[in-house]
């Protein structure tokens, strides 16, 4: 019953006219009219709210991540009605797309032990890390990109990038991860059975680094490295699955990804701290080591 049919015809017909009760019906919409206008204020305020933060994201994030980072401003907002506001508004996160293996075995060379057993859980940092070859592409040809990850934290803690990918690459990256992540003696490092990672260079820069442990998954099964796995698709899908102009280019976003957003900005569901970020991830495990 619209406002505007009030000067035309009495409340009294058109309350018989729709079978309503005036008592009950007409006068309890209008009286709550002012609540309606304030919910839908509220909203608005809340979509507004989440759009900054779904682009801050690189409209990346969905509902729980939005919920999360909603919490640590200190809103207590109910995760349904986040969940209405941004399909009202259309507003998506990045959904994951399934990847094919790369990884090409050498056939000659004798693959270390899986050690992992595709338990993806450390204690603590520096214990475990799992590495992987992506290949990125741009005008000039592919982009390989190395990373280790820190099973505790989810951290990057060394990459490296080149129009190749010979040992030295995955090397460069292990160097990087021993310089800032602080490996502890007898730390595993885990990886599928590519050419790369059963090569000389790379087992002799394990033994230079100390007494590390090598480890190798199943070849042709995702599952042996699925850290690694689960961070190339999801880099994938919120850098941008696309061709590059250029290699410089593909290698200036990847960096601001992996420095500026995924380390310390993407928030992370940890099973004992909740959603915080890789970096906030390793200093917790600190202070409560220290405690």
């Amino acid at each position: 019953m619209r406002r505007t049919e009030k000067a035309n015809y009495p409340i009294v017909l058109l309350c018989r006219v729709l079978h309503a009760a005036r008592s009950s019906s007409y006068y309890a919409w209008r009286e709550g009219e002012a609540a309606r206008q304030a919910r839908r204020a509220a909203d608005d305020a809340l979509a507004h709210e989440i759009t900054v933060l779904h682009t801050a994201s690189r409209r990346a994030y969905g509902v729980p991540r939005i919920h999360a980072e909603l919490r640590r401003l200190g809103h207590r907002v109910n995760r349904k009605r986040i969940a209405r506001v941004m399909r009202e508004r259309d507003i998506r996160g990045v959904t994951r797309r399934k990847h094919r293996s790369l990884t090409r075995p050498d056939v000659k060379a004798r693959p270390a032990p899986d050690l992992i057993g595709r338990d993806f859980h450390a204690e603590r940092p520096g214990i475990e890390l799992v590495g992987d070859i992506a290949h990125l592409p741009t005008a000039e040809g592919w982009l390989c990109l190395v990373c280790w990850l820190d099973l505790a934290t989810r951290e990057v803690v060394g990459y490296a990038m080149a129009d190749h990918h010979r040992a030295e690459l995955v090397v460069d990256a292990l160097a990087m991860a021993y310089g800032r992540g602080g490996l502890e003696p007898k730390c595993v490092i885990h990886s599928d059975r590519g050419s790369e990672y059963t090569s000389a260079q790379f087992i002799d820069r394990i033994r230079e680094l100390g007494t590390r442990q090598q480890s190798c998954g199943r070849t042709g099964s995702c599952f042996g490295n699925a850290a690694a796995e689960s961070f190339w698709d999801l880099l994938k899908a919120e850098i941008g699955t696309r061709t590059w102009p250029d290699r410089a280019t593909a290698r200036a976003e990847v960096f601001t990804f992996i420095e500026t957003f995924y380390n310390r900005r993407r928030l992370r569901k940890h099973k004992p701290f909740g959603y915080l970020t890789p970096a906030e991830t390793r200093q917790r495990h600190q202070h409560t080591l220290a405690a």
